[in-house]
């Protein structure tokens, strides 16, 4: 094994990731940021919530990633059916380019450790 490496199996449960990626419509970037970021502090409130990043593409500023990390699959059936995201996603139409599809689920298979707090 690869020194500073842990893999799935050195691991007492198995959380699920996710990354879900909003594109908005050019002249709504700053509406859809807004919503966005509104997320941020009722999700932090959830117990079972382990990390909830919004990413702004440097380049591309339309384009946004949340990158998620939940205790279970169930915990994170649950925030996406709570009532600040459905409210969020209800506020959607019309800011952005796409349809909300592009939300994919992962499992870890292996990891840098983090460091007394200090994400890698």
């Amino acid at each position: 094994m690869t020194a500073g490496l842990i893999t799935i199996d050195q691991v007492m449960y198995q959380t699920i990731h996710v990354v879900a990626r909003f594109v908005a419509i050019p002249d709504k970037v700053e509406e859809l940021k807004t919503i966005l970021l509104g997320l941020i502090e009722p999700t932090r409130l959830e117990a079972a919530v382990i990390k909830y990043e919004l990413l702004q593409n440097q380049s591309q500023p339309t384009d946004f990633t949340f990158v998620e990390e939940s205790e279970s699959a169930a915990a994170l059936d649950t925030h996406l059916a709570s009532p600040h995201l459905q409210a969020a996603i209800a506020k959607l139409e019309g800011l952005i380019a796409a349809p909300l599809e592009d939300i994919r689920r992962y499992s870890i298979l292996a990891a840098i450790p983090t460091i007394q707090g200090v994400e890698s």
